[in-house]
């Protein structure tokens, strides 16, 4: 009885050893970027796709793009709307990223200036958000309106106005969306300083980031 034990058991007992010294694969690397690559967020209110432009501000890109493939981006929110109020309505910017996850953060990036990329901040855009230059990460705006004041200006004397901020892409699809979080509620008390009554209340979360395929021209009726 004992010798029938000890035969039954070791095949399972050696399949546990080979599982155990078995070598777990990587993850293929994500597929190189092109001069434009395209992202699909799918929101709570709909879906938003963006188009980056890796050609004219590859630092900005590949850095949201690390976000994007690694998966970081899943369920961050949206979660400021800033209603200026002046010019024609809707005038503003709507605010997303890792507000509330600040253990995803990876490394702040260097700053492109609209005066290095050549673009700039017109409605729809997709720009970094950041404090100082050199101090964006995951957190970024969808300008509702044109506002180049946030392009980069030699000539100011202020210095975070010669820097502006970093424009990197802008959304193809979802405008409609977008401008619907932007008129989502918001708290009149949440927010610190000039962000207080900015802050959407509840903020609306974004289910999944990730890459998106080109829409293929539909083929010509023969």
């Amino acid at each position: 009885m004992k010798r029938r034990f000890v035969l039954a058991a070791l095949p399972a007992t050696l399949l546990a050893l080979t599982g155990a010294t078995k070598a777990k694969k990587a993850p293929p690397p994500p597929p190189p970027l092109g001069d434009t690559v395209l992202v699909e967020m799918i929101t709570e209110q709909g879906t938003i796709v963006l188009e980056l432009d890796h050609k004219h501000a590859p630092i900005t890109t590949e850095n949201f793009m690390r976000y994007v493939d690694s998966g970081r981006y899943n369920g961050m929110t949206f979660y400021r709307a800033m209603h200026l109020n002046w010019g024609t309505e809707p005038n503003g910017v709507l605010q997303g990223g890792l507000n509330q996850f600040p253990a995803r953060l990876m490394k702040p990036i260097a700053h492109e200036p609209t005066t290095v990329t050549g673009l700039t901040h017109k409605a729809g855009t997709l720009s970094m958000a950041r404090l100082a230059p050199g101090t964006a990460n995951a957190d970024f705006s969808i300008l509702l309106s044109d506002l180049t004041s946030f392009d980069a200006n030699p000539a100011s004397p202020d210095p975070d106005a010669r820097a502006g901020y970093a424009a990197f892409g802008h959304v193809v699809s979802g405008m409609d969306v977008v401008r619907r979080i932007y008129n989502a509620p918001r708290s009149a008390t949440k927010g610190e300083g000039y962000m207080k009554g900015q802050m959407l209340d509840p903020q609306v979360k974004v289910l999944k980031v990730r890459r998106a395929l080109p829409v293929q021209p539909a083929a010509p009726t023969p």
